[in-house]
């Protein structure tokens, strides 16, 4: 498991396994959000099984499956929702956790420039400067 942090409270991840949350709960993880589809994945990976093993480890756990089709602004939206109602750091997980910086980055631009969100999401590994222009876009409606 990789955990790449984004800010102080998001991090984002590659899938995540079960045995997996042991060690997600002991890094200080209050939430797991899943944004991936469970067709991409096996029965073990998918959001049920991961599901039941993060709240009985005592954390909380949210799904919203993200595809470049369903990255809408209410998923956006979505997205921000969950991790800002977090009481502490969020780890986001998909299949690379792309989708997941995506997704941060798109509901960043009330918080944010275009060349901050894009610094912190490739200091995380995540080179997402294809988004410039819609980054651009949004924060310039933003602000």
């Amino acid at each position: 498991m990789e955990i790449r942090p984004i800010t102080p409270r998001y991090a984002v991840s590659p899938q995540i396994s079960v045995e997996d949350v042991p060690a997600i709960a002991a890094a200080g993880f209050v939430k797991v959000i899943c944004n991936r589809p469970n067709v991409e994945v096996p029965p073990s990976q998918q959001s049920d099984a991961i599901g039941d093993a993060v709240r009985a480890a005592g954390m909380e756990y949210e799904v919203l499956e993200l595809t470049h089709q369903t990255m809408t602004p209410e998923n956006v939206a979505r997205q921000v929702e969950l991790a800002d109602c977090a009481d502490g750091p969020v780890l986001a997980y998909c299949a690379s956790g792309t989708r997941c910086s995506v997704v941060w980055a798109l509901g960043q631009c009330e918080e944010m420039s275009p060349d901050e969100i894009l610094g912190k999401t490739s200091a995380a590994g995540y080179q997402l400067d294809g988004l410039r222009p819609a980054l651009e876009q949004l924060c310039s409606k933003s602000r």
